[in-house]
């Protein structure tokens, strides 16, 4: 199992001295990755974690020995997904609700947590490719869940992280879905709610998974010597409920036909696919270590020509954009 770390900066990216690897790949699943680990004591939030890969990461964890709270935008959804897992594990996971397209909401979920000790928390939930729209804060809809939502969230969450750094002697993690999308776009600062200029759904999508790895980035700079570290994810290819808004030209394109039942070539399973989640946030080689974009349970390469969908931009690692998006999104919450 390949160990190493990320230091410096370089090009506008962390330089690897040793890229992270492990003994897992491409088709491991999410319990394979957790098989071995013992989190007794440990405390995880998981947002849209009632299906796809949020619901195969609370059961990895909670069959691990976590206890899992799930913040979903119906705790009716909730219920019934904690009824498909087993018993044993089922009886260390509840539900809270949770609407990340509503600063209200948010902040309802971090006031009802409190200060308790929190040990993981993995931004999960998102949208893709949706129509043009606005969340209930009026921003872009995709940009407005899946990043100043999570952001005002973890933002509200960080004393409890804290707390559970302290009581675990471990680094609290915080895991945040990305996606091989974020190469579609940087981050707009000029206009990134599409208020001056034609809205386009992949751009939008792609920016703000740019702003998902940025975020882990500066979020590990801001408090790593506070006992809390982030990392970004791509969790590959994958046929969940993310793609409700697709049409199915969009799903041709992606070479996967609207009413095929399996995968096709190239896709991953939804317990597949939450393995570098789960990965991410129980890995021994990535403890006290942030900052990094991960996929295939390893520390993701650099982008080239060659790797089409493989690879992590240099501007969904750039320090510089980091900080000048929290600064950014600390002003766009506290509106």
């Amino acid at each position: 199992m390949g160990k190493g770390h990320a230091v410096g900066a370089d090009m506008g990216q962390e330089s690897i001295m040793e890229r992270i690897t492990s003994q897992f790949g491409a088709t491991t699943t999410a319990l394979e990755v957790v098989a071995g680990h013992d989190l007794s004591g440990r405390t995880a939030i998981v947002t849209g974690g009632a299906a796809g890969l949020g619901l195969q990461t609370v059961r990895a964890l909670a069959q691990a020995g976590a206890t899992v709270v799930i913040g979903a935008r119906s705790t009716a959804a909730g219920e019934q997904a904690i009824a498909q897992i087993e018993p044993a594990s089922a009886k260390r996971i509840s539900v809270e609700p949770l609407e990340l397209g509503s600063f209200a909401s948010v902040r309802q979920f971090a006031a009802r947590w409190g200060h308790r000790p929190l040990d993981l928390l993995i931004n999960n939930a998102g949208v893709m490719a949706t129509p043009q729209g606005l969340t209930q804060d009026q921003l872009e809809t995709q940009i407005g869940i899946n990043h100043f939502g999570h952001f005002l969230l973890t933002l509200r969450l960080i004393p409890a992280l804290e707390a559970g750094a302290r009581r675990s002697g471990h680094f609290s993690r915080v895991v945040v879905l990305s996606s091989g999308g974020h190469r579609l776009s940087p981050i707009h600062f000029d206009d990134p709610h599409y208020r001056a200029r034609p809205y386009d759904k992949w751009e939008a999508y792609g920016q703000s998974k740019t702003a998902n790895a940025l975020f882990a980035v500066e979020l590990s700079r801001r408090f790593k010597d506070r006992g809390v570290v982030a990392n970004s994810v791509m969790p590959g290819r994958i046929r969940t409920g993310l793609i409700r808004h697709l049409s199915d030209e969009d799903l041709a394109r992606f070479g996967s036909h609207p009413r095929q039942d399996t995968p096709p070539p190239g896709y991953k399973t939804p317990e597949q696919g939450a393995a570098t989640t789960v990965w991410a946030a129980v890995a021994q080689e990535l403890e006290g270590v942030g900052g990094l974009y991960l996929e295939d349970c390893a520390q993701a390469v650099p982008a080239t020509p060659e790797l089409r969908r493989s690879g992590v931009m240099p501007h969904a690692l750039d320090p510089l954009a980091a900080e000048r998006l929290w600064t950014l999104s600390e002003r766009t919450v506290a509106n």
